[in-house]
């Protein structure tokens, strides 16, 4: 049986599988991509949906978020899903979480971000609770997208607009150089990137077992839609937020602000919790999220986790309608190095993309654009 013959073969329809598969089709590939099931249904659709710069270290990291939300933002006009440009606010409430915004805008050379006193906070989002407000740390970068649509709908566009065709319903079973096999058919291509963290584990476990890479189980929630078209505007963080993204890593008051989160709440450092809010086209408003790292994971969700998410969210945020429509949680693969992902040529013109950690929405396309450019 002769094989079907591409370009460039993709092993999963997700974020990261959706990026490479549009770096190679705009450099003129043929690509097919193929995914286990009948669309997406991992992490690339269980988060928030944000492009989120600012918890990017300065430099490298932070140049291809930047890279990545600049595509994003054509990607939504050409593919025509929902994306808003409405920046994110983190929010102090104790005189050591001012302190370290302080410390972090005084490193950065990056003018975008700015200090806000409370009187401004509150003109950027009525959602922000007055009481007891010191200030906040202000980035106009970041975006939202509604990742349920914008999967679906990235998807529709590349098959329409390039030449690549995608494969669902349909698992791998095996990789060879130049060659991957389903059950019974085989398709050849000159490249083949495995962008799905289970496919390394069944693949190449050899690989999988030798990377430096952990899971991460996060929990979330979604309101139903605020009524009266209320819109909470940019994105909404608390201190907690602060020891949670790399950007915030060298402020010397991080660590006397870490301490005084585990003296007030230690289940915050053993859940890995940290709470942001969103809100996305629908005016459903997304709440998160938890951080539970192991090769093998529980299934089951933890109420006590969710409920130390909204007591947390309850200092700073203003509800109108409180009503949970939908709890969920997600698995992603990440780095245990400080590496910000693992790109790898496994075997030759075989490469494994992955491990970029709750940064997926945020890096992917900047990182493909980069690193297929490189080959």
């Amino acid at each position: 049986m002769d094989a079907q013959k591409a370009d460039v073969i993709i092993i999963g329809a997700g974020i990261a599988g959706l990026a490479m598969a549009y770096a190679a089709a705009q450099k003129g590939k043929k690509v097919f991509v193929f995914e286990k099931t009948g669309w997406a249904q991992g992490a690339s659709i269980r988060n928030f949906g944000m492009i989120w710069p600012a918890g990017q270290p300065t430099g490298v990291m932070r140049e291809t978020a930047l890279q990545s939300r600049a595509i994003w933002v054509d990607l939504a006009k050409k593919a025509n899903f929902w994306l808003h440009e409405n920046g994110s606010l983190h929010l102090a409430y104790d005189a050591l979480e001012m302190q370290v915004m302080e410390e972090f805008i005084s490193k950065e050379a990056n003018e975008n971000f700015s200090l806000l006193s409370p009187a401004e906070v509150l003109l950027k989002s009525d959602a922000v609770k007055p009481a007891g407000l010191k200030g906040a740390l202000w980035s106009p970068s970041e975006c939202l997208v509604d990742p349920r649509e914008a999967i679906q709908k990235i998807t529709a566009y590349l098959s329409a607009t390039f030449d690549v065709r995608f494969f669902f319903d349909t698992s791998i079973t095996n990789v060879i150089p130049g060659l991957v096999y389903g059950f019974d058919k085989e398709w050849e291509a000159e490249q083949i990137f495995i962008c799905s963290g289970q496919e390394i584990e069944t693949l190449y476990p050899e690989t999988f077992n030798q990377i430096p890479l952990t899971k991460c189980k996060l929990q979330m929630l979604r309101t139903e839609p605020q009524p009266g078209d209320r819109r909470i505007g940019p994105s909404l963080c608390g201190g907690l937020t602060l020891r949670h993204y790399a950007a915030f890593t060298n402020c010397p008051s991080l660590p006397a602000l870490s301490e005084k989160f585990d003296l007030a709440e230690p289940r915050f450092r053993e859940w890995g919790i940290h709470v942001l809010v969103a809100q996305n086209g629908a005016g459903e408003i997304i709440i998160g999220d938890s951080h539970e790292y192991g090769r093998t994971l529980p299934p089951f969700d933890n109420e006590a986790i969710y409920a130390l998410i909204l007591k947390y969210l309850d200092r700073f945020f203003q509800w109108t309608d409180f009503k949970i429509g939908e709890r969920w949680h997600g698995v992603y693969s990440k780095m245990t190095d400080g590496s910000s992902y693992f790109f790898e040529e496994t075997e030759p013109s075989v490469f494994i993309f992955n491990g970029l950690g709750g940064a997926g929405m945020t890096l992917s396309f900047g990182l493909a654009d980069a690193l297929y450019s490189r080959l």
